[in-house]
């Protein structure tokens, strides 16, 4: 393999790997789909292979698309046969229909014939493997599919094939190892090597390459916050690929006209125009009119657009997996929950300072529903300055594809860091054991990778997973442990009329409808009546009361907030809450952040309650 010194990580460990005797068959995955900039020059995956690491071989390559053929290298190879030493020139393509209708036995037969030949160098390329060796049982494969993964396999392990003074070298290109046979991945002669997604470093080379008129400035501040985009992805933001009849001076034209009047409109048009390629009209008009804040600087108009595009793209490329969270409050905004506050505070400040040696791995949020978890969580997430996406529904009906999904999205998060992974109801997405029986594995490996990734020092203070539920004991004990989910936050309805005030004050302040002058005490008399509720019930109540008030056209009155009060009739599941409450109670990690009615609880006596609670329930 030939030598070079700007080649990226990965491609220096295969050829690392290939020279060094260690494989000779290399399953490449990851970002695959992308372009590779090599001094200035875009090539897809299989060019830069054929041009860089394998330029010193004839190179082939195979595919249901397009059949058996050259890369690179002699138009014929020419070498003595083994049978009788004749000297014999072969050419090398086969057609595409061919290959369809007879499989990739005689591709992978004619390609060993001159793999063996003397002083042959061969080189051969399986774009999309998946489609040629794909996983699945054997016994629900065709005669063509195992033959295929059989002979490769055979390939790995054969010493007149493989080994250092040899010269055959096999890559398969697929995005996730499981989209080929399990038989390869487990050979002890096939390397696995990811190709991750853009650093910051390359993601500033695509911008500079790709749109050069662009500043300093805005070019550093795209590198930085285009984290998680594939190359082709952060130049389709600065180079129109013909998706819109608007070129750079017609985007200008037209955000100057959606500035006017504002500060700094000439400037602010100037640079959206130069992230706003390839959008429509009408994309430009939504994505720069939500873009602007009054008394925003242009950079804080830039960032905005940026984001707003990179959630498309990531969203889209995720294929619906996960989706972005926004939230308009910090902390500030909640009411009452002054040690969950003080928590999540003093967390929010670990991971702005940097500090990623103290940042927790994750945070288990307990408690009743109606306790106020998504929303604190939220804030919490603006507080800490943190990108926070909900990770949903990965499973599908297809074989191998659960796991694809996954290792796309854990390959998107982790180049999105610093970030935070939100699951609500955590317990129905990793609490089904008896699913676990029923699917073939994929739980068990899902399970086994996502813990993984929990765990892996690496992602310290760069991936946050925050777990939500109400019911903790159906989530497996191990994705619960220290390492994985180290601070386990408990959430409890607010235990005096002084707390429920303050979540009533702090809604109400979200709210459009003002509260009348005076009315505090009234607000105080009217939480007095509303022990027990839950911060989801007093939310109803200030509704109920914004309605009313909204109705006569007049502030929030002490009458009408009475009157809510006494109109409203929360939800009363009193054996379930308490066991809820007693679940928490038994989750968190530190005593400090329990009310005093359970403080003085032995473990003991939890666990006996929660038995009781769970037999006149009928959970036992």
């Amino acid at each position: 393999m030939t030598n070079s010194s700007n080649r990226p990580a990965w491609a220096e460990t295969l050829r690392e790997k290939y020279l060094a005797g260690e494989a000779s068959i290399f399953i490449v995955h990851g970002n695959v789909y992308d372009n590779v900039l090599i001094e200035k020059e875009r090539m897809i995956l299989g060019d830069f292979l054929a041009k860089t690491l394998l330029a010193d071989k004839t190179v082939l390559e195979v595919s249901w698309a397009q059949g058996l053929r050259k890369v690179s290298g002699p138009e014929a190879l020419e070498g003595n046969d083994s049978v009788d030493g004749r000297v014999e020139t072969v050419r090398f393509n086969i057609d595409s229909k061919t290959i369809n209708e007879s499989g990739v036995g005689e591709a992978f037969q004619r390609v060993e014939s001159y793999a063996r030949r003397d002083k042959s160098k061969i080189g051969l390329i399986i774009p999309y493997a998946g489609t040629l060796l794909p996983a699945g049982d054997p016994s629900f494969l065709s005669n063509n599919e195992r033959a295929a993964f059989t002979t490769v396999h055979r390939w790995s392990i054969d010493p007149t094939l493989s080994g250092k003074d040899k010269d055959f070298v096999v890559v398969l290109i697929c995005e996730s190892p499981n989209d080929v046979n399990p038989a390869l991945l487990n050979s002890p002669r096939v390397a696995t090597i990811e190709i991750p997604l853009p650093d910051e470093r390359t993601r500033e080379q695509v911008v500079r390459s790709s749109a050069q008129g662009l500043d300093d400035e805005t070019v550093r501040l795209l590198a930085a916050h285009t984290s998680g985009l594939r190359a082709i992805q952060v130049e389709s933001i600065v180079a129109s690929q013909g998706g819109s009849n608007l070129d750079e001076a017609g985007r200008t034209k037209l955000i100057k006209s959606l500035l006017e009047g504002q500060t700094d409109a000439d400037e602010r048009a100037v640079k959206l125009a130069g992230i706003t390629a390839g959008q429509t009209e009408s994309e430009i008009r939504k994505l720069v009119g939500a873009a602007q804040a009054p008394n925003g600087s242009v950079r804080d108009s830039l960032l905005s657009v940026i984001h707003a595009r990179k959630r498309e793209l990531i969203e889209k490329e995720c294929g619906g997996l996960i989706s972005f969270m926004e939230s308009r409050h910090g902390l500030e905004a909640v009411g009452g929950n002054a040690n969950i506050k003080a928590e999540l505070m003093d967390i929010a400040a670990l991971l702005k300072s940097g500090k990623r040696s103290l940042a927790p791995m994750g945070l288990l949020a307990v408690g009743a529903m109606g306790s106020g978890k998504t929303f604190v969580i939220r804030a919490f997430l603006k507080e800490a300055g943190l990108t926070g996406v909900a990770l949903k529904n990965i499973r599908s009906k297809w074989n191998g594809a659960t796991e694809a999904n996954l290792e796309r999205v854990l390959a998107t998060i982790k180049a999105m860091g610093p970030i935070a992974v939100v699951i609500d109801e955590s317990d129905r997405s990793f609490g089904g054991k008896e699913q676990a029986d029923t699917d073939g594995g994929v739980s068990s490996r899902v399970m086994a990778r996502l813990k993984e990734f929990m765990s892996d020092t690496d992602n310290r203070g760069q991936v946050l997973f925050i777990l939500m539920t109400n019911r903790p004991d159906r989530i497996e004990t191990d994705l619960k442990r220290p390492g994985r989910l180290d601070r386990k936050i408990p959430f409890f309805y607010a235990e005096t009329a002084e707390e429920r005030r303050d979540v009533l004050a702090a809604i109400l302040r979200r709210g459009i409808v003002p509260l009348a002058k005076g009315a505090d005490k009234a607000m105080l008399d009217a939480c007095n009546k509303m022990e027990g509720y839950s911060n989801a019930d007093i939310e109803a109540v200030a509704l109920l009361a914004s309605e009313f008030a909204s109705r006569e056209e007049k502030p929030i009155s002490a009458a009408i907030l009475t009157r809510a009060v006494e109109d409203f009739i929360p939800p009363r599941e009193t054996e379930m809450i308490r066991l809820m409450d007693l679940l928490a109670a038994q989750e968190t990690s530190r005593r400090s952040l329990l009310p005093e009615r359970f403080n003085k609880l032995t473990n003991q006596e939890i666990a006996n309650e929660v038995s009781v609670l769970r037999h006149n329930l009928r959970e036992a």
